[in-house]
This record gives C-alpha cells, structure tokens and sequence, in this order.
C-alpha cells in the first residue's frame, strides 16, 4: 500500500487523532493506568471504555458528554488473550493504545459514522476503494435485528457493495460475561498490492485473519446491559464507545506490512541490534521474532511496572512475570544473548513516551532496577530449566506430562505458556488439564474454591443522597438503593449501596470501615465496604426483615479514629523518608488499618539504623509540633503546582482532595480519612523494615495507643532477657551468648566431620561386587539428613563403577540417599532419582527426588530400612 504521508510520525497520528475530535466538542482525557484498581472483574485495563465503565451503567455522570483520548491496554488474559499470537504474526501486541472518542447519552450512530469517515478519508487520506464496513447482523437467539440504522449510515458515505453483515462474534461487543454491551460496526483496510486486490476481492478476507485486510477501528454502539442471566438490559442512555489501535493505524499511514515496522517499534528494535550484535531481517524466523517479542514485551512490562504493580508469583503480578519471563527465555534461545537484556532497553522506551506517557521516564530507575532483578533471577534457572524441558521432550512422543510441567514451572520458573511454546516448536503438546491438577494439589484448594459468584443487583429506590459523607459524619440517616447477593467459598454475602453513607470504602491503602445499619429496631452488622468502579459497595452477612425504609448508618468511631491516626502517619513517614533517604523515594504502595500501618516505597538498598532513627524522630518531632492537617478540594493542575504528590498508577478527577501537613514538609493527594491535628496521633513507633521487590523496601510502623503498646512491650522484653540471664547489660550478655554459640557450632561441625570420616572408612570395609559394580548399603548413624549426601559425595571420591544407598533413622524419622556413578548411570541405565521415587518412597511412606546420580528421601515409616538396601541390590 502506498504511504498517505511519508513524513507523519506516531506522534503526529496520535495528536491528529486527539485535535480532530477537539474540534468537535470532545474533552481531551489522560489515559487511566494500566492497572485496574476497585472493579473485581478486571486485573487490567483492557479496552479504552474501562475507565467509562460508570458513565455507560448510569453510577455516574460525566463532567463532559463527549470525551476523547488514548488508553494504554494489556490484553493476555480471560476473554482477550493475544499472548500467543504477539511476534508471530505482524499485528497483535500485549501492551497497545486504544485510540477513542466516547459518547455519553449525547451523540450516537449517525455522527460517530459521519465522524470516523471523514477522519479516516478526510484527514489521513485513507483511498475510499481500500475500506470496508460490518455490521451486525441480528441474531434470532438473543432477538436482536440486523442494526439497520448503522448500514443506513454508512451508505451515505461508503459504497453499499462494501458494507458487509457481520454475526455476533464480530459485531456484537461485549466486556465480558456481565456489563455494558451492544451492536458494533468495524472499519477493515485493505493494505494488500494493487495486483493482489484485482486478483482477489477484499470483502472476501475481512474478518478472516489475512495480515493485510485487517480491522482498524471500531465503533461500538452501547445499548444493553449484560445480566447475571444472560438476558439484555436497555441502558439508561444510548452511548458511543470506539477504538483504533494507534499501532495499526501507523501502520497504514506509513506504509508498512508490520506494525513492528513502524516507528512505535524501531527505535527499540534498533536498540536490540546494538546491544546483541545481531540484525533484524523482518522475516517470520525465530531470530526475527525474537526481536518482536522484545519490542512488544518490554512495553507491557514497563508501563504496568510504572502504573504500580510489581511482578510476583500470583495474579496481575505473575502476569507480568511470565511475560518478562517469555522474552527472556526468547533472546536467550533465539539472539544468543545470555545476560540481562530487558533492563537496557527502559530508557528508550521512557524517553520515546516522555511527552504521551510521562510515568515511565519519571520512574525509569526504579523500573530498569525491578527489570533487571527479575531478568537476573529467571536467568539463573532458565538454562537448567532449558536442559529440562528437552530431557522430558526426548522421552515424550507426543504430550509432555501435565506433572512433569508442573516441575517445570514450580522448579525452574517456567510460566506453563512458555513450556507449551516451546513444546509447539518442537511438534509437542502439553497435558494442561494434569499441569492444573499438580497446581491445584500443591496450593490444596480448588479454583471454585476462590470464584465469586455475583448476582445481578436489585433495585430498591432510586432516589438520589449524597453519597460519601464520612469525612465529616459517622452517623448519618439514609436509604437502600439496591442490593445484590454474592458468594464465595460456600459463603453467601449481600452487598448494599445506600443513598448516603459515612462509611469509607477500601481505597489508597485504607481498609473499609465497619459499623452498624439500624433498620428501624433492626441491626445488621457492616464487616466491610469496598469500592466498585465508583460505587460504595457494603458488605453484610444477611439482610433485614424490611429493606426499603429509612436506615440509620453508623460507622465504628474507635477503629475509624485508630485508622485516621496511621493514614497521616503515613504522609508524616512518607515525608520524613523523602528528608533522609532523598527524593526519589516514591509510594509504591500500603496498607492503613486500625492496628498499623505498612508503607511501601521506592530505594535501592537497606536502610541503615541510623536512617530508621533519623526517620522515626522526624516523624515524632512532627506529632509534638501539633501541625494542623489542611484538606482542600482543588484542581488538579493547581494542586500540583503548589507541588502535591501524586500516586503512579492512580486515576485522579479533575478536582483532586489535597491533604497538607505544613505546606514545606507533606503535601499530597489523597482522597483518605485523616486527624486534624497531628498531635493527635500522640506517638509513632516504626517496627521493621525490609525488602519486598527490586528497589522496594517496606515499612510497618504502629501509632497511638498501638506505639504506646509496642514500646512498653519491648522494654519488658528487655527487662526478662536481663533477668533471664542474670545480667544488667543484656546486650552485652547476648552478644557474649552468640559467639559462644558459634564457636561450640564450629566445634561440633569438626566432631561431626571427623565422625563421618570414620563412618565412610567403615563403609568402604563393606563394599562387595555384584555383577561388576561396586556396591555399598548400610544403615548408619549420622545426625541429620545431610550428613547421608555429604558421606555420598566422600564416597565417589574412592570409589569406581559404584551404587551407593544409604539409610539413617533420625529422631524417629527415615531418610534415605542413593548415588550412583556416572558411567554407571550411562551403561546401566540406572537412574537414582527413578530409584528413589518408584521403588524407595513407598516403602518408608515418603517422598523425594533428585538426579541420575544422586537422590534421597524422607519418610514416617523407618521400620524398614534394611529392605530399602536390599531392594536396591536386587536391581543389580
């Protein structure tokens, strides 16, 4: 296709975007983080309407009816899961921009078609005979018929030969199994050759996965909501909801069969290049896909790093690890890159996003630092993992265990989509239903076990209130709105929304309150509130007899009151740690309740004592100073001039709640409960702190009549090791005891050492010859089940052509270890770890593993030692 500029870039098409839909009347909105905070059914942001999710329900009402923007998405898991495809194909990305222009209740079907046509046409020059349109069909099933209007529509401006009908699957847009959904109408471009498109019609390949008739845009026409029982809702208003991935559209206006050949991906691509040494050739090779990966992957990881959320071992976290982990493994295998690569190519990105998505480049340090520990630690495994996996792909024909899989991911890290990739390279597949069995079994709980049950909400009355009114009212007289009934690990719950509420729900770290709802002489107990997209959302175990009266809620002042004193603890700490440490200490995350507080921040090593006193007095001196805590209501942008702290990863209005403690000290946005005075607070006592992630420390401190308790609590301890041991300087007195204790441990270590020598020269007094190889077995007296591999490997060192097994019993339990020389190994065909788990396991009821030439075992049942030894003669 030829280019329709050849000078505009990524930027300029993205701000083009942005200024067309300015022109007509569209308020210009930053991009919300990629990570999804307060809506349960989402780990990501994975579409441009998440953010609108309220707007379209009727739980909010927008500042503005039209808005337009570009949404940073993740889509690699649930319903939309393009992992597989990313670098394989030219067109599919983990982390991409949803380009959008949203409608609420304002315009509908005929400006949104006129609109995308003369954008399209008009403004990008896009030649007319290259695209084609869909619309929906109808389907009989859920009674819904074909969207007549969207084809009347585009008829006006599209030749009627190029708008195709489309079913349900591609026309009918929905978020999920629940929620806001509607009729839909896709924009598709033909990029193919003039010659391919005279030979081959182009409605033919839309829709059909061809790599150059693809989907550009698509404008979604929200009318329904989605209920528990499948049946459609109408919405309270008609809403425009559409979006053009930036990385496609670039793609067409400059020319190119392969989003990664645009300039989103080059400069990034380039880097790669320079830093392996290695030229990307654009072909559908495993080298040249290993560049796409990378160009794609480093882009996901950053931006969810930068949005706050760490890679881990579980949920949202361990989606993002097993994506690092997936690019990791590819420039190991395909660039011949053995060191940290990822790392590296965070600055690129940062100061390629600078001016669209600024989190990045203010961050880039902390995330190349949390990039390159996870990159380092996969990297210590990855090739062990690698001999692994081929061992198990030599023995399997076809499917690669789900057990053995299992081992894969729970010994060497390795993400189950990355053993079944490289099992598909290698014409292999994966027993996933056996992997998720070994998974289920090691964490002993069933997936049903944590799946939350949701019904659809009942109306009660609709009448308007006040919403949150809890910074200034505990206890505030209301009504029901609606309540819905879900369950959970065999559980059931009712969640509430009242009219008004003075209950706080779960937000910026602070825990939900709880309380009491009096209906009438009737109490329920509130065990929690929490927020849902912009609903407060209160959680009780049964509901009253009589639901649609008047309702007295009352917040648990006390816990309140305990909570407020650790939240502006919290910005005294936050403070305080910017004084000592510097200012790149940054919040990366915590945790309020009524006990103590746990704050997360951004530094790279441990804190010395010395900083941990330093940080604790200031915070202390700032309490007895009494400061009083200003909270304003400001905009945004006036509230971060006067220089208030943002959160990474947090959506704010354009009015922001601004909490002040003297204006040079604590400055920040924050929409949490908080003293009045800091003297309130009364005494602050920080308890620990300690790693959490690369470049993430934690604190946990307590405050109030907690720190009261903490420091009379450690002062009695002192006072019992004094008297314990007879001392009036304990200190003194321990560190006496602890070097002691490590010279008796040095002592006894040679005594054990010189025990096992004389142990082994037994042994050896024992070996006899069966069938050529020498062979030792024995029960011995050791004190631990390490001294058994430790008398193994003294052994190889005067043995030839031997398998040892050796058994102990210890304190009552048995332990076993066998070893087995290598050329043995190899002529024999004898396998320890085999040994040990089929034949020697059972019969001490136990378990165990290990390699070829080396394994052991524990057991309950060490009454049968002796046939442990002579099973394992008689397999020679």
């Amino acid at each position: 296709m030829t280019k329709v500029s050849t000078s505009m870039t990524a930027a300029q098409i993205r701000q083009q975007f942005l200024d067309f839909f300015a022109s007509k009347q569209h308020s210009i909105v930053p991009s919300a983080p990629i990570v999804v905070k307060n809506d349960p059914t989402l780990m990501f942001t994975n579409a441009g309407m998440n953010q609108f999710k309220d707007y379209f329900l009727g739980n909010q009402t927008p500042a503005s009816n039209r808005v337009a923007d570009t949404q940073k998405c993740l889509r690699v898991s649930g319903k939309h899961n393009d992992l597989e495809e990313v670098g394989v194909d030219t067109y599919h990305h983990t982390m991409f921009e949803m380009l959008g222009n949203w409608s609420f209740g304002d315009y509908f079907k005929t400006e949104a078609i006129a609109w995308s046509w003369e954008l399209l046409t008009g403004v990008y020059q896009i030649p007319k005979d290259r695209l084609y349109v869909t619309v929906f069909e109808g389907d009989a099933k859920e009674g819904l018929p074909k969207d007549e209007e969207a084809a009347t529509e585009w008829a006006k401006w599209i030749d009627p030969t190029r708008i195709l009908l489309g079913n349900k699957k591609d026309n009918f847009w929905e978020m999920g199994d629940t929620g806001p959904c509607g009729p839909c109408t896709e924009i598709h471009v033909d990029c193919r050759p003039d010659a391919e498109r005279a030979a081959v019609d182009g409605k033919t390949l839309v829709n059909n996965d061809h790599p150059q008739v693809i989907e550009i845009w698509n404008n979604v026409f929200m009318q329904f909501n989605r209920l528990k029982d499948g049946s459609l809702q109408p919405l309270p208003a008609r809403h425009v909801d559409t979006g053009m991935g930036l990385e496609r559209l670039v793609r067409v206006l400059q020319g190119k069969t392969s989003n990664y050949d645009t300039d989103l991906f080059t400069g990034t691509i380039a880097a790669v290049e320079n830093i392996t040494g290695t030229k990307y050739d654009f072909s559908d090779s495993k080298q040249a896909i290993a560049f796409r990966v990378l160009a794609d992957h480093i882009r996901a990881i950053s931006f969810t790093i930068a949005d706050g959320q760490l890679p881990s071992n579980t949920g949202a976290g361990y989606v993002i690890r097993r994506i690092l982990r997936r690019a990791v493994r590819y420039y190991y295998s395909y660039l011949g890159y053995k060191q940290p690569l990822l790392h590296q190519l965070v600055p690129v990105l940062a100061a390629q996003f600078e001016h669209v998505f600024p989190e990045l480049k203010k961050q880039e340090a902390f995330v190349g630092k949390v990039v390159l520990e996870e990159e380092q630690t996969f990297l210590a495994t990855l090739e062990k993992g690698l001999k692994r996996i081929a061992e198990l792909m030599q023995d399997s024909t076809t499917v690669i265990a789900g057990d053995k899989a299992f081992e894969l991911y729970d010994t060497f890290g390795f993400p189950l989509d990355l053993t079944r990739l490289i099992a598909a390279e290698n014409n292999l597949q994966v027993d996933e239903a056996g992997f998720e069995t070994a998974m289920l079994e090691q964490k002993n709980r069933s997936r049903a076990a944590t799946t939350l049950d949701t019904g659809d909400w009942q109306i009660v009355n609709e009448t308007a209130g006040l919403g949150f009114v809890g910074y200034s009212d505990l206890n505030v007289g209301t009504h029901v709105q609606k309540f819905r009934k879900v369950s959970a690990k065999g559980k059931d719950q009712y969640q509430l929304v009242l009219a008004s509420t003075p209950f706080y729900a779960e937000s910026g770290g602070q825990v939900g309150d709880t309380g009491q709802l009096h209906f009438g002489d009737e109490i329920i107990q509130v065990v929690n509130t929490k927020k849902e997209n912009d609903l407060i959302v209160h959680f009780v175990d049964s509901l009253p007899a009589e639901i649609r009266g008047d309702v007295r809620a009352v917040v648990f002042a006390e816990r309140r009151l305990n909570t407020m004193y650790n939240h502006t603890a919290t910005h005294l700490l936050h403070a305080a740690l910017r004084q000592v440490l510097g200012t790149h200490v940054a919040q990366k995350g915590s945790l309020v309740n009524d006990e103590y507080l746990r704050f997360d921040f951004s530094h790279f090593s441990k804190m010395t004592d010395e900083e941990i006193r330093s940080v604790e007095k200031i915070v202390n001196d700032k309490i007895r100073e009494n400061i009083p805590v200003i909270i304003e209501s400001l905009p945004k942008e006036e509230a971060l001039t006067r220089g208030a702290m943002a959160l990474f990863g947090e959506k704010y209005g354009d009015v922001v709640r601004v909490v002040t403690i003297d204006p040079n000290y604590s400055v920040e946005l924050c929409g949490g409960t908080h003293v009045m005075h800091t003297g309130m607070i009364g005494l602050f006592a920080l308890a620990s702190e300690s790693a959490v992630a690369a470049g993430v420390r934690r604190i946990e401190a307590y405050t109030g009549p907690a720190a009261f308790r903490y420091f009379s609590e450690s002062l009695e301890n002192i006072k019992e090791i004094g008297t314990l041991l007879k001392a009036k300087e304990p200190v003194k007195a321990v560190d006496k005891l602890l070097t002691e204790n490590a010279q008796l441990k040095k002592h006894i270590e040679m005594l054990e050492a010189r025990q096992l020598v004389a142990v082994r020269n037994e042994l050896l007094q024992k070996d006899e010859i069966i069938n050529g190889i020498n062979f030792i077995g024995d029960i011995v007296e050791v004190g631990n089940a390490d001294a058994l591999k430790k008398l193994c490997f003294d052994l190889k060192n005067h043995l030839n052509d031997f398998v040892v097994v050796l058994a102990a019993n210890i304190d009552g339990k048995p332990f076993v270890a066998v070893s087995i020389a290598d050329n043995v190994v190899a002529a024999k065909g004898l396998d320890a770890g085999a040994i040990i788990k089929q034949h020697l396991a059972p019969i001490i009821k136990g378990g165990g593993g290990g390699q070829k030439n080396l394994a052991t075992a524990g057991g309950q049942d060490a009454s049968n030692l002796q046939q442990v030894i002579e099973v394992v003669k008689g397999l020679l």
